[in-house]
């Protein structure tokens, strides 16, 4: 049986990509040691998801190794390199502002990890695609630069501008920007991923993704904005909204949308591909935005404060072109909008915390 290698398999796209690939009928080996409570207290943990997987699919496989861990994780793909015919990575310290509490953590974990992974796949398992989630904040506070306009809920990109229509291509700059140091140690794995494929001509490809998002996240106040949003309007928690007077504009991609993304790239992969992967024009709100929906579709009423301090690096307006990844793989297509995401979300959390 072919075996799909999942890091962070506890996690939102870990876990959708667990379900996926062992519906495709492949044998899934996990790897997650729920860092995310390490992170981000009990309430960023994984482990629910996790006890989730073990239950309901008999062929998925769980390791509780940290990727940091060269020797074990090259025990595993050793031990596998036969059957391996997929790497999905997805496992990260995904934070701006923790980043910044433990520099040494976040670049070992994102870019260290990286490297132990793409290195154990080219010592044992070199033809079987690397998908990388990468992330928008490769490119820094770039955007922020663009030529925005104040709309009533949202900053929108002026309308001459070139982006304007689609959102950013991937031939934005990551260089003279500010990224965060999460956003750097992301560049640092970006670019090993992108590496390994053109130097080794290994099958890998980053996707650097808007925001990810679905019911699997544990959203927390330091990562994962939609999901920590609607689990603050459920059980009535107050929110506080950080710059850009709540106007500042994320394109959201439903993390079944983007597992299917890496199944088109599996099928026909690449070689040091990057895409940049998100929910585009089709899926995006403003934090006020989101606000709404979520009080239309639940009925609750977010309490929330506006801060003038916006985080450092933090994108005023992002949308991602995707006509680079669908030009390549023109079968895929969305199924979710924001509004079914949201949706999705508010039920999940209340099947959670509403008990």
């Amino acid at each position: 049986m072919e075996i799909a290698i999942v890091t962070g398999s506890s996690g939102l796209i870990g876990s959708e990509a667990v379900k996926f690939f062992h519906e495709k009928g492949m044998k899934v080996i996990g790897i997650d040691n729920n860092m995310r409570e390490y992170f981000f207290g009990a309430e960023g943990s994984s482990e629910w998801n996790k006890a989730q997987l073990l239950e309901k699919y008999p062929n998925f496989e769980h390791h509780n190794i940290d990727i940091r861990n060269q020797d074990e994780i090259f025990e595993l793909f050793k031990k596998n390199s036969a059957e391996i015919g997929l790497v999905v990575h997805t496992a990260a310290q995904p934070s701006h502002d923790w980043a910044a509490k433990e520099p040494f953590t976040d670049f070992s974990i994102n870019a260290n990890g990286t490297l132990n992974l793409l290195e154990a796949t080219r010592t044992f398992c070199k033809d079987a695609p690397f998908i990388f989630t990468s992330t928008n904040k490769v490119y820094g506070d770039t955007p922020n630069r663009l030529p925005l306009v104040e709309t009533e809920s949202r900053w929108e990109l002026s309308a001459e501008h070139h982006w304007s229509e689609f959102g950013i291509d991937e031939s934005m700059s990551i260089d003279n920007s500010m990224h965060s140091l999460f956003g750097a140690s992301k560049v640092a794995a970006d670019v090993l991923v992108q590496e390994y494929g053109r130097y080794f001509e290994m099958n890998t490809a980053s996707f650097r993704g808007g925001c990810l998002t679905g019911p699997s996240h544990s959203g927390a106040k330091l990562h994962g904005f939609l999901s920590y949003l609607v689990k603050c309007a459920i059980t009535d928690q107050p929110y506080t909204i950080f710059g850009y007077k709540g106007k500042q504009v994320r394109d959201n991609i439903h993390s079944s949308d983007l597992i299917n993304a890496f199944w088109e790239f599996y099928q026909a992969p690449r070689k040091g591909e990057i895409y940049n992967i998100g929910g585009s024009r089709h899926s995006s709100c403003s934090v006020l935005e989101a606000i709404d929906i979520i009080k239309k579709l639940s009925g609750k009423e977010l309490t929330y404060t506006l801060s003038d301090d916006a985080r450092a690096g933090d994108h005023q307006w992002w949308i991602s072109d995707v006509r680079k990844f669908q030009e390549h793989y023109p079968n895929w297509k969305y199924e979710y909008d924001i509004t079914r995401i949201i949706k999705e979300i508010i039920d999940a959390t209340q099947e959670r915390f509403e008990k």
